[in-house]
């Protein structure tokens, strides 16, 4: 879809009257070269360049849609977006073509919430892999914070600002050029100043994450190859990211450029996908119960068991007039500091040989 994309922005700037099949397919070879270039040089360079280069493009894209776009409807638009999914989230959880009776919603549910659930459950071992790698060192707290909450947030004001301005436009009726789906934006675009320059900033940006997103499965292809090799080798992920490539130039042209290929691509990921919801059930249970074990997990129970006790027989002892202190433990019956190894006193030298 970045490809066709790529293609309906040079159609809808007029520098084309229309994207062929060979137009894309030398597209894909030259984003191909893009990816396997950047993977080749590793996470710390190229990957980590083109992210912070896509952050700004797209920051920067948002920012002048906001100022020229209706203002006013995206700022309405953040809270009343946000407490509707809160509000509907369950029942749109558990919605299924049962509860819709067919027609138009199942079509629907088909094609939009059961494959995206699907695409990002086989996408699973490729992005976690690649973004447990580049998260090593951090927290718990600060990996969801940085997977989850912050990506949501930011997903939910980037749709917020376009897709507030296209249904603004939609209901002005000034919204009618485009006519495919990977054209829509390009139209909303249209209807503002300096049209030509961000459409070809989407364009960069369509390709950016392209190549971002396959450079990062090339490294965990090759990476899954070499038995989890950190650094795996430079020919490894190259092979990957042509046959990533490849693999895309060819489902395109069994499609003709049309996207019937990638229809077959979706029901198939829909039915790789669904025996990996079981994997994933289980490496669910399975980080829970090493979570349960690690030792930062038990020396923090273990304290506060051991806080609750001191307080308890502080009470119990002393009418609550105490203090806790730290230190070695005592002796009772000696009422000196012993080593709970074995009981010594810890000054006692060891026995002599």
């Amino acid at each position: 879809s970045d490809l066709l994309q790529i293609g309906s922005g040079m159609h809808e700037v007029g520098w084309l009257d229309k994207a062929g099949t060979g137009l894309l397919v030398a597209i894909i070879s030259v984003l191909t070269v893009c990816f396997v270039f950047s993977a080749v040089s590793g996470v710390e360079k190229g990957i980590q360049w083109l992210s912070n280069i896509n952050m700004v493009l797209a920051v920067v894209l948002a920012i002048f849609m906001f100022v020229v776009g209706p203002t006013i409807l995206i700022l309405d638009l953040i809270p009343t977006s946000l407490a509707a999914y809160f509000e509907e989230l369950p029942q749109l959880v558990g919605r299924t073509e049962a509860s819709t009776g067919g027609g138009d919603v199942a079509e629907w549910l088909s094609s939009w919430t059961v494959f995206y659930w699907a695409w990002w459950i086989s996408w699973t071992p490729f992005v976690g892999m690649f973004i447990a790698r580049i998260s090593r060192g951090r927290t718990i707290r600060q990996f969801v914070g940085g997977v989850i909450l912050v990506p949501s947030s930011v997903s939910l004001v980037w749709f917020a600002i376009f897709g507030g301005t296209a249904m603004r436009l939609k209901e002005q009726g000034s919204l009618g050029g485009a006519t495919t789906p990977e054209a829509q934006l390009f139209g909303v675009l249209q209807e503002f100043p300096v049209a030509g320059a961000m459409s070809l900033l989407v364009m960069v940006l369509v390709g950016i994450f392209f190549v971002s997103g396959a450079d990062a499965a090339s490294i965990v292809m090759g990476t899954l190859s070499q038995k989890g090799s950190f650094e795996p080798d430079r020919f490894v992920v190259v092979f990957w990211g042509v046959v990533t490539g490849g693999v895309a130039a060819v489902m395109l042209l069994v499609g003709q450029g049309k996207g019937d290929a990638l229809a077959g691509l979706q029901h198939l990921t829909i039915l790789v996908a669904a025996p990996f919801v079981l994997v994933m059930i289980g490496m669910c249970w399975a980080l829970l119960r090493d979570l349960r074990r690690d030792p930062l997990i038990i020396r923090g129970r273990l304290a506060e068991e051991a806080v609750e006790d001191a307080v308890i027989a502080g009470h119990e002892k002393y009418a609550g007039d105490f203090e806790i202190r730290i230190g070695p433990a005592q002796d009772e019956a000696a009422g000196k500091p012993r080593d709970d190894r074995d009981g010594k006193d810890p000054g006692t030298p060891p026995p002599a040989p």
